[in-house]
């Protein structure tokens, strides 16, 4: 019982950080964003925030690939999605400039919401068709802008880890912009904290960042293929994960 009472007690002291440091770095984004013609220092500010909440939740992470990618090109990433935990994992851990194209309901949470809009985050309505396009085209410019885009192709947390179906908005950017994608694999965050639950718990964490693989050849009329590629290689390498662990 008290070795229960410990764990809420600090579920409940991470959560606290969690909505402070949210609030604080949120409005410095805010503030920075108005003077940040790229929105790069906003998202240096953002990473800060990620590994603020990494670390007070004692998660213990290894990242793996990180020399496969190239500073000086773009790419669209492409994780997979197991729980809240990959947000700052992945802002946190990946160490390149990207920006999300995130779900329009995280755009709404107040603060969050203007500090991500503030980075040049990209907000996408997958209820409005018309709207999911004109946020593929804003994704597209930033991209020939030469910063890297993210995207989770299942669209919202796998709720037992396996993957879920993809959408198809990644690989019409994808074939459109013509830039490699980079799937990444997450081993471990559905267990800090599940889909539908919220008590935290600090388990070992792995981030593999696979080979690029090239779009250039593909059109849309060959995105399936293209999907079905990178859903091959993300589906092959958490199987690799689940034996090793």
């Amino acid at each position: 019982m008290l070795t229960s009472l410990i764990h809420k007690l600090q579920a409940a002291g991470i959560v606290l950080w969690t909505v402070v440091a949210t609030t604080v770095v949120g409005i410095t984004v805010i503030l920075c964003s108005f003077f940040s013609r790229t929105g790069n220092f906003p998202h240096l500010l953002a990473r800060v925030w990620a590994n603020s909440i990494l670390w007070i939740s004692r998660v213990k992470i290894t990242v793996v690939g990180a020399e496969k990618l190239d500073a000086s090109r773009s790419y669209i990433y492409m994780p997979n999605h197991q729980s809240n935990a990959d947000i700052p994992l992945l802002l946190g851990r990946l160490p390149v400039q990207f920006r999300w194209l995130a779900k329009a309901e995280l755009f709404k949470i107040p603060i969050f919401g203007r500090a991500m809009r503030g980075v040049g985050y990209i907000s996408i309505d997958r209820s409005n068709r018309k709207s999911a396009f004109e946020s593929l085209t804003r994704a597209a410019e930033t991209i020939r802008n030469g910063t890297s885009v993210l995207i989770f192709p299942e669209g919202t947390r796998s709720p037992d880890g396996q993957l879920l179906p993809f959408k198809k908005g990644g690989f019409v950017l994808a074939v459109d912009s013509g830039v490699p994608i980079v799937p990444i694999v997450i081993h471990g965050t559905r267990d800090i904290v599940p889909k539908g639950h919220f008590m935290i718990r600090p388990t070992p964490v792995r981030m593999t960042i696979l080979d690029p693989i090239p779009t250039a050849d593909y059109t849309r009329k060959r995105k399936d293929d293209l999907l079905e590629r990178v859903r091959a290689t993300l589906t092959a390498h958490l199987a690799d994960g689940r034996q090793e662990s």
